[in-house]
């Protein structure tokens, strides 16, 4: 009867990648949706209001428009597709450690499986890094266009920075952050597997 328990488990070496699989893939499914999350809810509350409806010229230096918010966006994107990747590494991790008579997946496919989340993380950082990028250069040239005497009969506040569009350089450095966490993670994964 023990014979049969034991033949029943799966090798030693597969057991540990299952549970590397399982272990990065929770700690990389909860931290990147928590700040996947937390970067949408930011986006979706700072991008109508960042938005200025005054003239043209206002409109093209805020901080909520043009291009970089755009790549935020896709990164964000990007970002549910990585979560659903490292939910997907636990469900390969519950497959590995099945009954020896169930198909297992080989080492092969349990690296491309890894590889594939490694570049949907990398794709996912560029995006928001080119975001990151256009937005801190949108804060730029507002700062440096701000008017010199702050009572002036014609100062237009909209030049200023507001509160608002840092939101957006926030948000978007909470979907950077979640990218890195599944790079490393995915990393991680293919240092254990191919360790065994």
């Amino acid at each position: 009867m023990t014979n049969q328990l034991d033949t029943d488990k799966p090798p030693v070496a597969v057991q540990r990648v299952a549970f590397a699989l399982r272990t990065a893939g929770w700690i990389c499914f909860w931290m990147q949706l928590v700040l996947a999350v937390v970067a949408a809810i930011i986006l979706l509350f700072a991008i109508p209001f960042a938005i200025p409806s005054a003239t043209a010229a206002a409109r093209s230096t805020s901080a909520g428009t043009g291009g970089g918010v755009f790549f935020a966006i896709c990164g964000l994107a990007v970002l549910g597709y990585s979560v659903f990747r490292a939910w997907g590494f636990t469900r390969l991790s519950k497959q590995l450690r099945s009954p020896a008579g169930a198909v297992r997946p080989k080492k092969a496919d349990t690296i491309k499986q890894v590889q594939l989340t490694l570049i949907g993380n990398l794709s996912g950082l560029l995006l928001t890094l080119i975001g990151a990028e256009a937005i801190s250069g949108t804060l730029l040239a507002k700062s440096l266009a701000q008017p010199q005497a702050l009572f002036g009969a014609a100062v237009d506040f909209s030049r200023f920075i507001q509160p608002l569009d840092i939101f957006v350089v926030l948000a978007n450095t909470h979907a950077t952050v979640a990218h890195f966490v599944g790079i490393v993670g995915s990393l991680w994964l293919l240092d254990r597997i191919h360790k065994i």
